[in-house]
This record gives C-alpha cells, structure tokens and sequence, in this order.
C-alpha cells in the first residue's frame, strides 16, 4: 500500500528564502498530519550546513515519521560543459542530502528548455548528466526520480522534458534499475496535455508521486499555455488548491497506479491556504488509497 508524505508548498519562501520559518517549525505543523514522512526540499536555508542534516533527520524520526524523498532541480540542459559539471556535482551533494536524512528517492529534472536547444541535443545533455549521477545514486541505494515537470520558482524558461513525447522519450533513453518516475498530475495540464494519457504512458516506471491539484483562477486551459513561457515562477492563472476538488481525477489515476502493482510515496503538495487545507487533502487521499489498494 502506498505510503504519504507532505511537501511545504506553501512555506517555500519562508523556508528557502526570507527565513521567516525555522525547519524545526514546519516538522512541528507536518508531524500533526495523518501522514507517514515528510518530503525534503534541498533549498531549504538551513540545509546550507551539512551538520544539520541528521539533527532534522533525528528529528523527524523522533515522531515516528521518515525523509522519504528529497525535492532539488538539477539543470542539466545547459550548452555549457563546465555548467553541467558543477550540476553534476550539486545533485551528488543532493544525493548524499538524501542518504543522511534517510531517504530513498532524490529527484532529477532535465534542465531548462532554453530557445536554441533542440530536442535530441536536449535530451542527450540530460540523459548524460543523469547516467552520470546514476552510480553513486546506486552506491547509496537511491532511486532517482525524474518528475513531469512545469518550471522550477526559480528558473526562467520551463522545464525541457515538459512535453509529454520528449518526457518520454528521457525516460525511455535511461533503463537502469536505480531510476524511475515522479509523476506529477498537475503539471500535464501546463504542457497543454491530458495527465491520464501521460501516466498510462509511463506508469510501469512510476516509484513515486506527487499530488496536487490545480484550479483556474481565470480564463481557461489554452489562455494557461499561451502564457505559460513568458515569466519566471509558475504561470499566475493556475493556483494549487485542495486535493480532490480540483482538475484531477484521482479515481481514474489510482486505478492505473494500483493496477500495475505501484505501492510508493504520494507527496502531497497542497495546504496553500494553511494546514485545515492539507488536513482535508490528507483525508481524501487516505480514503482513496484504502479503496484503490484494499489489502
């Protein structure tokens, strides 16, 4: 049966860049949740100092709860060697984040879909700098997960493997047992794609999943992608909302998830509008997973 962690979507800015909120605060709110583990973000201030690692990870665990999985965005489309170099090197650090607090799962991106970067050398420039990273991943007994992404906060062009076809086509250029799929529901609505199509295209490399859920705040799905280039962050007509009552047909994707056997971490990314949000997330996502996996 899948297991849940929480992501803290909504304190990004307080934890990763003014510091108005401590870790040690946000463990204290996540640990109250119905919730088995708390997702990790690499940018998290804090986590500059390398000896705070295993005290956050002591803490955690002294609540009965586990780091399952590390959030970081590697860019490694960059036309410059030297560039994709020092990416490397970040995820390795990344890595071994993730094997100190715990953790299982640390997750790769491709890199920034910049205008002059066709698809094949895109693909083989992420492709590589994965392979690359894969067998100290392995040393450490960490799955990489690549996730269907829309655009880091911090990055000016969206994510290269946003796609569908050219997510695909990564995936399906890396096989090696250390590497698999976080799938992400919400974010195929930004590629202008339909997230069921993508699952059951991918579904059999899924090990973890995001989930969320997207609202419209105004216009529709095609005014979304038309603008979808044009800033950096998330594109403002789309707002993460309360799971369940959103885009996303959750009955439609667990049945695929359960059906070809996936038991991993669903992260939820909610609580936008504060913790009785996420609680109501968490109790949704815990009643579907006890019907779609019974046993």
């Amino acid at each position: 049966m899948p297991k849940l962690a929480a992501f803290p979507k909504a304190f990004m800015q307080a934890l990763c860049k003014d510091g108005t909120m401590k870790v040690s605060e946000w463990i204290n709110l996540a640990v109250q949740l119905d919730i088995d583990g708390l997702e990790w973000y690499a940018g998290f201030l804090e986590m500059a100092d390398e000896s705070n690692w295993s005290v956050f990870r002591k803490e955690v665990e002294d609540f009965g709860k586990v780091i399952p999985m590390m959030c970081c965005s590697p860019d490694f489309t960059h036309p410059d060697k030297a560039f994709r170099s020092k990416e490397i090197e970040k995820q390795k650090r990344w890595i071994d984040m993730t094997h100190t607090l715990g953790g299982s799962y640390c997750r790769v991106l491709s890199g920034q879909r910049r205008p002059e970067l066709s698809i094949d050398e895109g693909v083989k420039l992420a492709a590589e700098c994965i392979e690359t990273c894969l067998p100290y991943a392995q040393e450490r007994n960490i799955t990489l997960i690549i996730e269907n992404h829309y655009k880091d906060d911090f990055w000016e062009y969206p994510e290269f493997a946003q796609k569908m076809d050219v997510f695909c086509k990564l995936v399906d250029s890396i096989q090696h047992p250390c590497f698999g799929v976080n799938y992400d529901p919400s974010n195929t609505y930004l590629a202008g794609e339909d997230p069921l199509e993508l699952l059951r295209r991918v579904s059999r490399r899924v090990v973890t999943m995001h989930a969320s859920d997207r609202f419209l705040l105004e216009g529709n799905l095609e005014d979304l992608r038309r603008e979808e280039g044009g800033a950096t962050g998330y594109a403002k007509r789309l707002s993460h909302g309360e799971i369940g009552k959103g885009l996303n047909d959750y009955d439609a994707i667990f049945n695929e998830l359960s059906s070809v056997g996936f038991d991993g971490w669903i992260s939820i990314e909610d609580g936008v509008e504060g913790m009785e949000q996420l609680e109501r997330s968490v109790t949704f996502l815990r009643k579907k997973i006890a019907l779609y996996w019974p046993s």
